[in-house]
């Protein structure tokens, strides 16, 4: 099978598309932007390979893809390409309902012409909004994002439905809870607090530190994308989480126990505007079709993930 990978260079695709090569005979073409967000060392250790391809561009750049899409005969389009910073949405949207919205739209439209087999969206639980204390999110709930992400990846999540509906493309819809691991960049939550322990620096946590979040080790989350891409029903939505839910608070407490240090280190800062409480998935759908599960248990997926930090200075320098 011959899968477009998009946003390949990234945290969770550059995952993914190892993952594709560790296990199957499958060929990749990986298509990235390079943002500040996707790094091409994260596959340097691939580069060369048979089956694998790079080509450096943008979702938005219609004619660019037509051409590869016209030489190479794809199978199967899996789109992890998205501006993903919540922070970064809050301060300017534009990007995101660009690359998120109107970059998706592009990529429909080519699965459309050319046929595809299978196109796979990486969404989010953050498209259900805010949970209390009980109770968890299900595929069949309403969406009701609460920041400008999540709303650009709603949105997007809408367009694919509709080209299953309208159109009959073959498409499914990966929702997944927060995603840590190797190669992810230092302004999400868990490197920016590994590398900011490491250096003795502040850990700043918003608000009280008492929101909630699922955490899924990446290589889990890439198990169920593939799963989803091979076996999941068209027009099908399945979310993806590893029932893992900790605060920020006890996150940051435990990579700072992980590496001895201090917890005077963490810093409560102001809140995020519109900061939702808690997000919580019900992943009976893909445990019951797919026969999916998280394998990796949260506190030895954090250490893996500490270590990866601690040996790879290099990199997030």
């Amino acid at each position: 099978m011959k899968i477009f990978v998009t946003g390949g260079a990234g945290f969770i695709g550059s995952n993914f598309i190892h993952y594709i090569l560790d296990n199957y005979d499958d060929y990749i073409i990986n298509f990235d932007k390079l943002t500040y967000a996707g790094n091409i060392k994260n596959l340097e250790d691939i580069e060369a390979e048979d089956n694998y391809q790079f080509f450096k561009g943008d979702i938005l750049d219609k004619d660019m893809m037509k051409k590869i899409f016209l030489k190479e005969d794809i199978d199967c389009i899996v789109n992890f390409a998205a501006e993903s910073h919540v922070d970064r949405s809050i301060s300017d949207s534009s990007q995101f309902i660009k690359t998120n919205i109107e970059g998706t739209h592009n990529l429909l439209k080519l699965a459309l012409d050319f046929n595809i087999k299978k196109f796979v969206q990486m969404s989010t639980d953050e498209v259900y909004g805010s949970l209390d204390d009980r109770g968890s999110f299900r595929e069949i709930d309403i969406l009701n994002p609460t920041n400008p992400y999540a709303a650009s990846k709603a949105a997007a999540d809408m367009i694919v439905n509709s080209f299953y509906k309208t159109y009959g493309v073959c498409v499914n819809i990966c929702r997944s809870s927060n995603n840590f691991g190797p190669h992810q960049h230092p302004e999400k939550l868990i490197p920016l607090c590994i590398i900011n322990a490491l250096n003795s620096r502040q850990l700043p946590l918003y608000g009280d530190g008492k929101n909630i979040r699922d955490w899924i080790y990446v290589k889990d989350s890439c198990r169920a994308v593939d799963a989803v891409m091979r076996k999941g029903k068209s027009g099908e939505i399945y979310n993806i989480g590893a029932g893992s839910e900790k605060t920020n608070l006890e996150v940051a407490e435990n990579i700072i126990e992980i590496l001895n240090r201090n917890m005077d280190l963490i810093e409560f800062v102001e809140d995020r505007k519109a900061h939702d409480y808690r997000y919580a998935l019900n992943t009976d759908k893909i445990r019951d079709e797919l026969n999916w599960e998280a394998e990796h248990k949260f506190y030895s997926a954090l250490k893996k993930t500490v270590d990866w930090y601690y040996q790879h200075v290099d990199w997030w320098e």
